[in-house]
């Protein structure tokens, strides 16, 4: 009974709520399990979505936990390392930008700039002084986003880095120009992790410190360009011969392609790896919109293309003489200075083109020679020009102020002056035989004797037996004396070989101890600086005339002018001669013509011009009176244009009416370019008055 209950409660049906009529009860107890089987379906997909959110939280934890431990570690960690390298560098209380290594700017006796000497070699310029294009060629280049980040680029680092990894080298650093200029101003060129955390902390530093045009100007005044300019406007003027203040937009572009790799892509080494990185420059100035589309023929630009001229230009002998004779006046050079010279920039461009001329002849071919120098001055001593060499680009040795050669029979003029203070006169009759003194036998060139000859007729053929004679009488001590009275500061020995030039002088002692006979006995001590002054023009040095007393009698000058301008008219020293003008010279010639050297002047200028080579081998029977002469009268040929006609000291003025005995010969420097071709090129030049650096880019 109790059973039967049980069974009738479980078979218990329900009552329908539904729309639809009940059916009876087989239908409804058969349509039950269907609504149960889809409730159970909604549960067991409401689980499995539960159960994937749970995992997705779960997974979104862990790695939320993890990142959070991570980044405060690694935070930690950073924090650790920027301490630990920060910790190596000096105090931040301390960190002051370092003063901008002082320049020393030379200009010539017109006042152009001749070019600039110091750690920089050029003068710091504000930036609204610059050319803008070169700032736009710096940022399109280096840093596109320098004005919207902090110092440190995070896009453009992570951009480099990609490149990197994709190339398989290191070719990008990633580093701004604060980052850079941080790199210049304090810390060592050491590639290391620790110096670019330094740096990136000193770039931050910098940010804080200065405005970004603030941080463009100091990097553009300090930054490498590299071929010895550092800072833009010492580059500019190293490769365009000019300001930074009037760079074009191709010359931007080509100083800012430098920055990557100065010595790799200078144009004064490859001139065409100079002028495609210009182009890949101007044309990220293109993509930042700094230039127009279509507004300039990028695929033909070619900026620079006078770099390697320029360095091989003869101002840079100036330059470096005036630096080293700067620092001597004044030691160690701690703020700008700017130096006024004698240099005659127009003296310079003649002797340049003299020089040129004379290693183009067959002569400089056939006599084995590579090396000349000339020094120039008025007879005061102040010198306009100066060539210490065929070219610096090649050699920065001074072969005019700095080597010493064997002068040769130059040297004769002092023997002969001994002889006037010795009672001799230009007159007198003296033996051209042959002589000897113990183990010393001179011998005259070719072995020529002419029996009994003046003195004057002596010196105009250079007679070697006749000076043998003459320091014979006077003594090799007193000649030694009378040499150094006039200028010689070389040590000279004092035996007879002295008389034919064995010691060794300089060029410019040799112009400089021959420049009494052009002033009038007067003691000229060969000089090139007049003044130095501040940036503000304090005085820090001037010259000042010595007063000095006469070192050679009037008397004896008058007649050693009168046997020296016999060695141009008559002597050995024809090819020295220039129309309308008196002149008196030299020549020498060393021992085994290793050394060909003629010193002339007139009452202009002095002149003083030596031939050889640097291995102090023998030339093919190069002489004083060939290319030296020659070169002298090229060089003073030119120099004289324009200037009256003057005696020489000793000489009345009508004297100067006395037609040369020799007629002028002709010098073709080159294929068909005749001497008065050269000079008329030389004089062209002369109204301009330009500085050196200008006229010399255009040779």
């Amino acid at each position: 009974m109790a059973r039967a209950r049980k069974q009738a409660k479980r078979t218990r049906i329900e009552p329908s709520f539904d729309d639809a009529p009940a059916t009876g009860g087989l239908t409804a107890s058969r349509a039950a399990p269907k609504g149960k089987v889809r409730g159970k379906a909604r549960a067991k997909s409401g689980r499995k979505a539960r159960t994937k959110r749970g995992i997705a939280f779960r997974i979104a934890r862990f790695f939320t936990y993890w990142g959070v431990i991570f980044g405060l570690w690694g935070g930690i960690a950073v924090a650790c390392v920027v301490g630990f390298y920060a910790a190596k560098l000096p105090s931040a209380d301390s960190w002051v930008v370092p003063e901008r290594p002082p320049n020393i700017a030379i200009l010539a006796s017109d006042g152009s700039l001749i070019g600039n000497r110091g750690a920089t070699g050029g003068k710091a310029l504000r930036l609204e002084e610059m050319s803008p294009y070169i700032s736009q060629a710096v940022i399109a280049i280096e840093d596109r986003r320098f004005h919207a980040h902090f110092g440190f680029d995070p896009i453009g680092f992570t951009r480099a880095m990609s490149r990197n990894i994709m190339q398989g080298r290191l070719r990008e650093g990633g580093s701004t120009i604060t980052q850079q200029l941080a790199k210049n101003l304090f810390l060592t060129p050491e590639r290391s992790f620790g110096r670019k955390i330094q740096e990136l902390i000193l770039a931050f530093w910098l940010e804080a410190k200065y405005s970004k045009a603030e941080l463009l100007e100091l990097y553009l005044n300090r930054v490498y360009f590299g071929a010895g300019a550092t800072g833009v406007d010492a580059a500019a003027r190293r490769y365009f011969g000019k300001s930074a203040r009037y760079v074009t937009i191709p010359e931007a572009a080509l100083l800012a392609g430098l920055l990557k790799a100065p010595s790799y892509y200078t144009p004064s080494k490859s001139e065409e790896r100079a002028h495609k990185r210009a182009r890949t420059v101007m044309r990220a100035m293109q993509r930042e919109g700094y230039i127009k589309p279509g507004s300039i023929d990028i695929a033909n630009v070619k900026p620079g293309e006078n770099a390697k001229h320029f360095k091989s230009g003869p101002e840079h002998f100036v330059t470096d003489m005036v630096a080293k004779r700067v620092r001597k006046l004044l030691g160690e050079v701690k703020r700008d200075v700017v130096v006024q010279t004698t240099i005659d920039p127009f003296a310079m461009l003649s002797a340049q083109a003299a020089v040129d001329a004379a290693f183009a002849t067959k002569t400089a071919a056939k006599g084995k020679v590579s090396q000349a120098a000339l020094v120039s001055m008025a007879p005061d001593g102040a010198v306009k020009a100066l060539i210490g060499g065929r070219n610096y680009a090649q050699s920065q040795f001074n072969r005019a102020a700095d080597a010493k050669r064997q002068p040769g029979s130059a040297f004769k003029s002092f023997v002969w002056l001994a002889a006037l203070e010795n009672g001799r006169v230009p007159s007198d009759i003296i033996s051209d035989a042959p002589v000897r003194y113990g183990k010393w036998a001179p011998k005259n060139y070719g072995n020529k004797h002419y029996g009994q000859l003046s003195l004057s007729r002596a010196l105009a053929l250079s007679s070697n037996t006749v000076a043998a004679r003459l320091i014979h009488e006077a003594g090799p001590q007193r000649v030694a004396t009378v040499a150094r009275r006039l200028g010689i500061k070389s040590k000279l020995a004092p035996n007879y070989s002295l008389a034919l030039g064995s010691s060794e002088v300089t060029l410019m002692e040799l112009a400089g101890a021959h420049a009494p006979f052009a002033n009038g006995g007067k003691p000229a001590t060969p000089h090139i600086i007049t003044r130095i002054t501040d940036t503000e023009g304090r005085s820090m040095h001037e010259r000042r005339s010595t007063g000095a007393q006469m070192v050679v009698w009037s008397a004896n000058v008058g007649e050693m002018n009168r046997m020296l301008r016999g060695v141009v008219e008559q002597g050995t020293a024809r090819k020295a001669q220039v129309p309308g003008h008196m002149i008196a010279g030299k020549t020498g010639t060393s021992q085994q013509f290793r050394d060909a050297v003629f010193v002339g002047w007139s009452a202009h200028a002095v002149t003083a011009v030596w031939f050889g080579n640097d291995d102090n081998s023998p030339t093919r029977k190069l002489t004083g009176g060939s290319l030296p002469a020659i070169t002298f009268a090229n060089y003073m040929g030119a120099l004289h244009q324009g200037l009256p006609a003057l005696p020489l000291p000793g000489f009345d003025a009508d004297e100067m009416l006395v037609p040369l005995a020799i007629t002028q010969p002709t010098f073709r420097p080159g294929s068909n370019r005749s001497r008065e071709e050269l000079v008329a090129r030389v004089e062209k030049e002369q109204p301009k008055r330009r500085s050196i650096l200008d006229i010399l880019l255009q040779r």
